[in-house]
């Protein structure tokens, strides 16, 4: 399944990989036929990099307490209450809620695009969104990088969301953060994989 916020672009980069296969199967000339490989590798990269793949988790391993990855990707930060997931090329770049909850706010914020794993990415563009739960605030903010160019959102304000359910995602690029209650212990340690949807990154600290 191709993601929501990437059909656009792969309608058109499918039509116009059919457009240039058409005309160098009509006139035959090395010039279209180099047109037509670079246009067919670029949409195939790019389908693959807006693919969207169903995941979930089994609640029977997961509980109500336990918090799940909000991003494909590698652990490149950790501090006592926030966790940064950087997404390469290779992820799957839709982002998923970590937890349940209602949305109370989401903000975007404009700004650079540095590599997303460089620590002055604090000045990238970014998009956060606040969940409520039953556990505390959660924050997950999503970064654009030096290729990210759109952040896109899929849910809104003052609405439900369930745990692992879509809720956006970066084309392009490149890093999600979040920042956890207090009263969660993190369970992932820097550079560990993570798959979005499924693994759980922290839980509820019982009293």
């Amino acid at each position: 399944m191709i993601a929501k916020g990437g059909r656009g672009i792969s309608v058109l980069l499918v039509m116009l990989t059919i457009v240039t296969g058409v005309l160098h199967s009509y006139y035959r000339n090395t010039p279209l036929f180099i047109l037509f490989l670079l246009t067919a590798g670029f949409t195939a990269a790019s389908l693959f990099f807006f693919r969207d793949p169903e995941r979930s988790y089994s609640p029977e391993e997961v509980g109500q307490d336990e918090m799940i990855s909000p991003a494909d990707g590698r652990v490149i930060a950790l501090s006592q209450n926030k966790i940064s997931i950087f997404m390469g090329i290779r992820d799957v770049h839709v982002n998923r809620a970590p937890i349940g909850g209602r949305v109370k706010c989401i903000r975007h914020i404009p700004g650079s695009h540095i590599p997303a794993y460089s620590k002055d990415s604090d000045r990238n563009e970014r998009n956060h969104i606040l969940i409520e739960t039953d556990y505390g605030d959660v924050l997950v903010t999503q970064i654009a990088g030096i290729i990210a160019r759109r952040i896109v959102t899929y849910i809104t304000s003052d609405t439900k969301v369930r745990k692992g359910q879509r809720i956006g995602m970066i084309r392009y690029g490149s890093r999600v953060d979040v920042t956890l209650p207090i009263d969660f212990e993190i369970l992932v340690s820097v550079g560990e994989r993570l798959r979005c949807g499924e693994t759980v990154i922290a839980r509820v600290v019982k009293p």
